[in-house]
């Protein structure tokens, strides 16, 4: 065996123990980094160079901007206003509860760009909602966590940010527009489910469909979502870079917040500032470990081995290929979190995507609702447990119910992997994708 396949074994290998023995994240992605380069003979003084090296970038700037954005709408009071839209808008429909959490979470992850808050935040309002109308809590709290995944899809996204800078520079602008399509394809989907459901379980109606009530609540929805267009807008027009634009969005959520919607004072902005810090520590130190991480992927040439053995397997087919790689991430989903595997699997996979014919916008939305459904799955679904708590459900009884909701998100994500238009065509008809 030689010294690099003997790395490669103490990287990957050490890495999967210590994920399997439920090491936190960081801590595994950081000690297999280590060990791989003692085995390389590296001094570890590189590892901390690599991990500030990996958080050297302007564009990642914009995450914290973007989370900070986040929390202040979330906690600002504006759920209730795009709950109310919602109900406006689907409301009449069989279930129509059900369809006003998923409509709702469109709008929702525009805002917050996260499935968590949008679960911990809809899912406190909407679970309890349901269960009043006769809704089985099961059933309300499956909606509710598959539905948050929206949020990471439609922009702003943190994660779509991530993804940009560690696929090399690609334009986020062009990442948002493409979002909005697969967005609202998996909320469609996942409509489908609810209305076959609940047909059969005879779920109730709201009420009838009106032009003027929908009107009325757009208008007081309006300064939550013109929150989106600020940052959208902004970025594939070139008024400024999605840096600048997360920064200007913070400042507007929080005059929305404290002064338009009245959801939190003052006093409460530090409280904010304090979960945003929370947050985005959890997020830089698993980028700088992860960059590290990446690092000795590239130097053990880890990529382009995969890269042929993916492609020895499938044969050069591309169909399979895409699959494969589907399933790839799909397992990655169940074993850790979303970010990592945006940092850790990019480098590895996007080559391959790119040579089975996929763009890496497109490759982008496929491994970020990959990511999703890995949030909703055992063992390490971490939206999963937030959705088990807000509702006080036994995860297995969530799990059991979320079943027709995987089958639609697996119906969503087929599509998107393979009919390019569905990510594609929003970029290039707006002109984001030059």
């Amino acid at each position: 065996m030689d010294a690099e396949t003997l790395s490669t074994i103490i990287l990957l290998g050490s890495f999967l123990i210590m994920i399997l023995l439920r090491f936190p994240i960081a801590y595994a992605v950081g000690i297999s980094t280590a060990l791989c380069l003692v085995s390389m003979g590296q001094n570890l003084v590189s590892l901390p160079q690599l991990m500030v090296k990996g958080v050297w970038s302007y564009s990642l700037m914009a995450v914290p901007f973007f989370i900070t954005m986040g929390v202040f709408m979330g906690s600002g009071g504006i759920s209730d206003k795009l709950i109310a839209l919602a109900n406006s808008l689907v409301g009449w429909m069989r279930g129509g509860l059900a369809m006003v959490n998923i409509v709702a979470s469109y709008f929702f992850g525009g805002i917050s760009g996260s499935a968590a808050a949008d679960t911990a935040s809809l899912g406190s309002i909407m679970i309890p909602m349901m269960d009043e109308e006769g809704y089985d809590t099961d059933f309300s709290t499956a909606v509710t966590i598959t539905s948050s995944c929206e949020g990471l899809l439609v922009p702003p996204s943190h994660n779509m940010v991530i993804y940009a800078t560690t696929a090399g520079g690609i334009s986020v602008g062009a990442l948002f527009m493409a979002g909005y399509i697969p967005g609202a394809l998996l909320a469609i989907s996942l409509m489908v489910g609810s209305y076959i459901i609940s047909v059969k379980h005879n779920y109730p109606k709201g009420e009838k469909f009106s032009i003027k009530k929908f009107l009325k609540q757009l208008g007081q929805s309006f300064w939550a979502l013109l929150s989106i267009i600020i940052v959208v807008v902004g970025v594939v027009g070139g008024v400024f870079t999605a840096t600048e634009s997360a920064a200007i969005a913070v400042l507007y959520s929080l005059f929305v917040s404290i002064f338009i919607y009245k959801g939190i004072s003052i006093k409460d902005v530090w409280k904010s500032l304090d979960k945003c810090i929370e947050t985005l520590s959890i997020v830089l130190i698993l980028i700088a470990m992860s960059s590290a991480f990446g690092s000795c992927l590239t130097l053990l040439h880890v990529p382009a081995k995969a890269a042929t053995f993916i492609t020895k397997i499938s044969g050069g087919n591309s169909i399979i290929t895409i699959l494969l790689i589907n399933l790839i991430l799909l397992l990655l989903g169940m074993i850790m979190d979303m970010a990592p595997i945006i940092l850790i699997a990019t480098p590895i996979l996007l080559p391959v995507a790119v040579s089975a014919g996929l763009h890496p916008i497109q490759f982008g939305i496929m491994m970020v609702l990959n990511c999703g459904i890995g949030l909703l799955t055992p063992p390490v679904g971490s939206v999963l447990f937030i959705g088990s708590a807000v509702a006080h459900r036994p995860m297995d009884k969530v799990v059991k119910a979320t079943m027709p909701f995987y089958i639609c998100m697996i119906v969503a994500q087929i599509l998107i992997s393979f009919i390019p238009a569905i990510s594609m065509w929003l970029p290039q008809v707006t002109g984001a994708l030059k």
